[in-house]
């Protein structure tokens, strides 16, 4: 049965059917990775992503399909995990945007929105890659503008059939994809949601809209993500005792007029949405006018007001004390109680959990944005997938943030070492960029399927040392990957290079490793750190 047009309902059921199949597939997308590293998340990011684009979607009141596009994109928006997720939301915020103020949407109707996606896409990468993502959804949307049918089915079978293979031609394009045997993970994902949107549009009949109230998957809490980011925080004052969330939901809500009248009422204002569902995040003292501003326009729902003084009397009681607020506050990322400890100890005011395998959310960076006092801050990524994220949590918050593009844990430790209370923002900012480049990052871990890099045949099990990113050793003891990393790290003499052992490694075993580099290596000076973290059993600094 042809199918020349859709509302939101429709589109919600898609997402659905996207999610369901997303999270299927998405351990076989994580094992899509050039480096055997058990680091693989692209799937799992792009899944935590679409379950938070989906919730929202899922809140409007409405079979309006701009105002279900627009909830999906801001939920994406805020929820969007490392760099394919970052890239999903971007996708879906140019679909939004094309389809914004159209009820039903027709086959040409999604081509421009799918050609809006990809173009909104490639502008979030400062230097697009072809042979990823970023050229698998460009292929399907230009398959869709040369697709000459009114038929929204046929349209999408067109869709997923060209994005299908330009997913196949992803090792072409990208040699280290061809050295590995795999496809690009993120354009994997991607084809995965077009075979979960199509899915659900083929059951997009009279009879199946009739029973669109038992979706195809249902989000309850095993479908979110469980392991929140969890935030470390230090000195500083709060200026407005409650944090008040709700969502107001009306007909032909102003939102303009709405963020102008409760501008007075405090600081971290967010008021996002459309013409039926509003979000409404404030710190206040007036949490009351808050919300009887709000009733005005419409009826309130998942009504949240936390008292953020006692979620941090620590940081309440050094600010009663010192009576000021930092100029600037500092924010990184890591993960294990050790790593953790270290950048607070050097002067970072919030620590944000994540890292390989655990990448934070928009949302989750932007939260420790807002709970900071400081109206300036620096983020510290300390990791290449969570750069995107980091930025994209800047854009959307009201106070002024720069992204320091640490790729690793001894970068953002060697940029929290520069630190002096005596230098302004702007110095700051500048010393902790020119630190990245003063400090060689490696990290040892095990290899999580066989495969082959260069010159090494790497079989499961393994023991691997990455330098800067890049695998260049592998064995079956921990102490010759190491010995070949720090030949490869150390250049001349007199170099600092301090081991972080994570949870795996006794402290005695680490002391005996890096005891034996300090032999095979005397003209260094060697420093050992229980630093916790999980998926690498080392991590080596060289300065």
């Amino acid at each position: 049965m042809a199918i020349y047009s859709f509302d939101g309902v429709d589109l919600k059921m898609m997402l659905r059917g996207a999610v369901e199949l997303l999270g299927q597939s998405k351990e076989e997308i994580d094992a899509l990775n050039v480096f055997p590293v058990p680091d693989g998340d692209t799937g799992t990011n792009m899944f935590q992503t679409l379950v938070s684009a989906v919730k929202e979607a899922e809140s409007v009141n409405s079979n309006h399909i701009g105002l279900v596009a627009g909830a999906a994109a801001r939920g994406g928006l805020i929820g969007a995990r490392g760099n394919s997720g970052v890239i999903l939301s971007q996708i879906l915020h140019g679909f939004a945007r094309s389809l914004s103020g159209i009820e039903r949407a027709t086959a040409p109707d999604i081509s421009t929105a799918l050609e809006e996606g990809a173009k909104v896409a490639y502008r979030t990468v400062m230097s697009p890659v072809e042979g990823t993502i970023l050229t698998v959804v460009r292929k399907s949307a230009e398959g869709a503008a040369a697709r000459q049918s009114g038929d929204l089915l046929r349209l999408m079978v067109t869709v997923f059939k060209k994005a299908f293979d330009a997913l196949q031609e992803t090792p072409d394009l990208l040699p280290a994809l061809k050295r590995s045997g795999v496809v690009d993970a993120g354009g994997r994902g991607f084809v995965v949601i077009l075979e979960g949107f199509l899915r659900a549009l083929r059951a997009a009949s009279p009879v199946a809209k009739t029973s669109s109230e038992t979706p195809v998957m249902v989000l309850t809490r095993e479908t979110t993500v469980k392991n929140q980011p969890v935030f470390q925080e230090n000195a500083g004052a709060i200026n407005y005792t409650y944090c008040t969330e709700l969502l107001v939901k009306g007909s032909n809500l102003p939102v303009e007029n709405m963020r102008a009248a409760l501008s007075p009422f405090g600081d971290s204002l967010m008021v996002v949405g459309g013409e039926g569902v509003v979000k409404v995040h404030i710190h206040s003292n007036n949490p009351g006018l808050v919300i009887e501003h709000c009733l005005k326009h419409g009826t309130l729902h998942d009504l949240k007001i936390n008292n953020m003084a006692d979620q941090n009397q620590e940081l309440l009681t050094a600010a009663e004390r010192t009576g000021t607020s930092k100029p600037l506050g500092i924010i990184s990322v890591g993960a294990g109680e050790g790593i953790t400890e270290i950048m607070k100890n050097l002067g970072a005011d919030a620590v944000v959990s994540g890292g390989q395998t655990l990448n934070p959310s928009t949302g989750g960076i932007l939260k420790a944005i807002d709970e900071l006092p400081s109206k300036r801050l620096i983020i510290l990524p300390n990791n290449k997938n969570i750069i995107l994220t980091a930025e994209q949590a800047g854009k959307l918050s009201q106070k002024e943030v720069t992204v320091i593009p640490s790729k690793s844990i001894p970068q953002g430790l060697a940029a929290l070492l520069t630190l002096n209370p005596e230098d302004d923002f702007e110095t700051t900012g500048r010393k902790m960029a020119r630190a990245l480049a003063s400090v060689r990052s490696g990290e040892i871990t095990t290899a999580v399927r066989d495969t082959e890099y260069k010159n090494l045949r790497i079989k499961k099990g393994d023991i691997i040392g990455l330098a800067d990113g890049d695998l260049i050793s592998a064995g079956k003891e921990l102490t010759g990957v190491l010995e070949d990393l720090l030949k490869e790290l150390i250049e001349g003499e007199g170099r600092l290079v301090t081991i972080y052992y994570g949870e795996k490694v006794t402290p005695g075993y680490a002391e005996e490793i890096t005891e034996r580099a300090r032999q095979k290596f005397a003209s260094q000076d060697f420093e050992i750190q229980d630093g916790g973290q999980p998926v690498y059993d080392l991590i080596i600094s060289v300065e």
